[in-house]
């Protein structure tokens, strides 16, 4: 099963004592960033930019462990920067199970095989490792040639150590449809419990600013990835989320649903868009300007925007909003082949776009020395 039963019914319980309550802003994942300091070098990620005492600077697990009671979410995603950087990390982890947290430990699985025997299997753990499609578009994507090859040896070995294993894939521009689906096999052969896919979205900092995807584009292709699934694929996502992704259902942003905390406070507005920060989450509800953000805002910076830290929660929100919100989500669960033949046209008929390399790839003679200059 994609999700636990548990996880499931925890998250409904919590959102719907947040709908009697008469909340209109609540938090469902917390976005914990430990550190922004990072193993890879890609070209599409905007947080090993900054300067070198910043990428060394750690949240200490005292510090993680307030933020997550602070806004009391039932579910913490620790993405970066590279997570098993962190020396305190499985005290981290193991804390936040303690508190009976669903924890995603988001990792590139460079350091996952070996660093295993730091972590216990649990409901509550799941290592989300970061794959971006076949060996040759990730290694393109994250810039280190080989890359894929070791994060699937992590998944294996994580799933062999009784681990709860999922994936993250982000698309960008030129992403091949077909290449997507067969990487969906590989991934499933591997023992994965369920996937992620979201299109990419641009970071400012971001070395690379080519090849993120608009949302006319992204709805043609994941109309041709999605439609047609097949029944062994499982999805860590809302299905009114991959609805949206198809072009199938509109949403509109919940920016404050999956808020971010890091060295610097509450990032303000979300985990993509950076204006400014607030010490505390309460500060974060009552100073921003929802408004001002989302498609419907105007704002142009969210104008292409559909990954799932803006749209994931909306998606939950709509399940458990109304009797038609469930509805249409178990349908969504229940008929979720999406058979579509012209969306099968659609893919029969992609063409591939050849880009080049995003940046120069790393290869493992040259890690060593990215890897002194990023945390020097």
């Amino acid at each position: 099963m994609p999700i636990p039963v548990s996880q499931a019914w925890t998250v409904a319980t919590y959102v719907i004592k947040q709908k009697l309550k008469g909340r209109k802003r609540y938090p469902l994942v917390l976005m914990l960033e430990p550190l922004f300091r990072c193993n890879l070098a890609c070209a599409g990620c905007g947080k090993i930019q900054y300067p070198a005492h910043i990428l060394k600077a750690e949240l200490s697990p005292e510090e993680c462990f307030k933020a997550v009671e602070e806004c009391g979410v039932p579910m913490v995603s620790i993405p970066g920067g590279e997570p098993l950087l962190h020396p305190r990390m499985p005290e981290i982890v193991q804390g936040l199970i303690d508190r009976k947290k669903y924890v995603y430990m988001c990792t590139n699985a460079l350091l996952l095989k070996e660093k295993l025997h730091l972590f216990k299997p649990s409901k509550y753990l799941s290592f989300s490792v970061h794959v971006d499609g076949e060996r040759e578009h990730h290694d393109l994507g994250v810039c280190r040639e080989g890359g894929h090859d070791i994060a699937m040896e992590g998944i294996r070995a994580a799933v062999a150590a009784g681990f709860r294993v999922t994936t993250n894939t982000t698309l960008f521009d030129g992403a091949d449809p077909n290449s997507v689906r067969r990487h969906f096999d590989q991934l499933m052969a591997a023992g994965v419990d369920s996937m992620m896919v979201s299109p990419g979205y641009t970071y400012e900092k971001a070395p690379d600013q080519k090849h993120f995807l608009g949302r006319a584009r992204s709805r043609k292709l994941f109309r041709a990835i999605l439609s047609n699934r097949k029944k062994e694929w499982q999805f860590n996502a809302s299905p009114i989320f991959l609805e949206f992704l198809m072009g199938k259902r509109e949403l509109t942003c919940t920016p404050w649903g999956m808020p971010t905390f890091s060295i610097f406070g509450w990032q303000k507005p979300c985990y993509l868009l950076q204006d400014g920060y607030a010490d505390t989450f309460q500060q974060l509800l009552d100073e921003v300007e929802w408004s001002n953000y989302g498609t419907e805002s105007g704002n142009p910076r969210c104008a292409n925007c559909m990954v799932h830290s803006g749209y994931e929660a909306s998606g939950v929100n709509y399940t458990f909003g109304s009797l038609k919100g469930l509805l249409a989500t178990a349908k969504a669960i229940f008929f979720d082949q999406h058979d579509d033949a012209d969306a099968q046209k659609l893919l029969n008929d992609w063409k591939p776009t050849q880009h080049g390399p995003l940046v120069q790839i790393a290869t493992p003679a040259g890690e060593q020395k990215e890897q002194l200059v990023a945390g020097d």
